[in-house]
């Protein structure tokens, strides 16, 4: 059972208990007008959302899969059609790609960032796919159409757009963002010359607000971010059953609609992601810091000079993850695991034909990452007692093996 000196791995309580009578508001608010689908709050919230992405428009949704599912969809991805992305992320990147009729088919990711490999995409795109005389990109794997590509902004830190924008220009490919664990994160763009938000550079980007994201709504919601009017049209129509008005169905479309409440809640939250995301660079500093120096058999987060990351997630790789998550399970310290099964190994994409080996840098980090704990008030104090646990681990680690050792000799 927790105790009170526990350290959780994510703090859903305080911001809340914080927000009560704010948010407690805006469900009354929706009481007293009956506004619960639609309306005023969505469209204040959809306003504010993409000021704060820094896009023309932003298309609030029922959920980050709806978001994803749904850009693909406007943005012309088309039954049939690959779209290339990452095997090390959560399953919902590729449930929207199949759902929208495509194939998801996979490179592998930077050992740095976690995020997808402009190198390896390139190599993907040079040696693994081949031209038709129409100028149509065809993979080899399966004689299908590569239309797009789905770079997962992960763990709150974008991918290098620059060089994923350059081979989408040089082969014809669609961007669609999955910023869905990086609201705020920036990148500078030499491209543009300026730092840009995540969710404005590709043709379209999907946001999840599922509650333990760095905005999170009290249930689930999404939103689709883009500066294209038609894009945005064709969203708003989806997500109402095809409707441009009332009863008016122009394409079969879905119900993916965000309720008012949420809507009203979100925009609550808006108001502080900004000073929320400070608060996870300043821990995710502290952490470094607390770290520096010790020695440790661990590779903590690395922040190339273009990114501004949001840390939705702080991750280290250890060999001895299992070991050292027990470890600290038992010293009262939550962690969490993103993810520990890549996607071309997972049972629902066995009929795709992948196996172990195809994509060896994510199947090593599915092996060896570790979340810390990372929220918003999370103290110098909470941190330094994560990190002592994690050197005292290590040392007990470094004696057990060397014993071992001397065992063996």
């Amino acid at each position: 059972m927790p105790t009170m000196s526990d350290i959780p791995f994510l703090d859903l309580v305080a911001p809340h208990v914080e927000l009560e009578e704010e948010l407690v508001s805006v469900f009354r608010t929706a009481l007293s007008r009956a506004e619960f689908i639609g309306g005023s709050r969505v469209e204040e919230f959809e306003s504010s959302f993409a000021a704060f992405c820094n896009t023309k428009h932003s298309v609030a949704v029922s959920s980050g899969t709806d978001a994803l599912r749904f850009a693909l969809v406007a943005c012309g991805i088309q039954a049939g059609d690959v779209v290339v992305t990452v095997p090390h992320t959560f399953i919902a990147t590729t449930e929207a790609i199949s759902q929208a009729g495509a194939m998801p088919e996979f490179v592998d990711i930077d050992e740095r960032t976690y995020n997808i490999s402009a190198e390896k995409l390139q190599q993907f795109l040079e040696t693994q796919c081949t031209r038709e005389k129409s100028g149509k990109l065809i993979s080899l794997r399966n004689g299908r159409p590569v239309t797009a590509v789905v770079p997962v902004h992960l763990y709150g830190q974008m991918a290098d757009m620059d060089a994923i924008l350059e081979l989408a220009d040089q082969y014809g490919l669609i961007i669609i963002e999955d910023a869905c664990q990086a609201h705020g994160a920036e990148y500078f763009s030499k491209r543009f010359e300026r730092w840009m938000k995540a969710g404005s550079m590709g043709k379209a980007a999907a946001f999840s607000f599922y509650p333990g994201k760095n905005l999170g709504a009290c249930g689930e919601a999404g939103a689709v971010t883009t500066s294209d009017d038609v894009v945005a049209q064709q969203i708003r129509m989806l997500r109402d059953h095809g409707q441009s008005r009332k009863y008016h169905h122009g394409i079969e479309g879905y119900n993916g609609r965000l309720d008012a409440i949420q809507a009203g809640i979100l925009q609550v939250k808006l108001r502080f992601l900004a000073e929320w995301n400070r608060q996870r660079r300043d821990a995710a500093v502290r952490y470094h810091e607390l770290f520096d120096g010790r020695g440790l058999e661990c590779t903590l987060p690395c922040e190339p000079s273009w990114s501004r990351s949001v840390y939705h997630l702080y991750v280290i790789r250890t060999a001895e993850r299992k070991k050292l998550q027990e470890h600290l399970a038992n010293s009262g310290v939550g962690t969490g695991i993103h993810y520990p099964i890549p996607l071309h190994l997972q049972d629902a994409y066995r009929s795709a034909g992948y196996k172990q080996g195809d994509f060896p840098v994510a199947e090593c980090a599915a092996e060896e990452v570790l979340s810390l704990p990372m929220f918003p008030g999370l103290t110098a104090m909470q941190q330094k007692r994560v990190v002592e646990e994690v050197v005292r681990f290590d040392g007990v680690a470094d004696s057990a093996l060397s014993t071992e050792l001397a065992a063996r000799a």
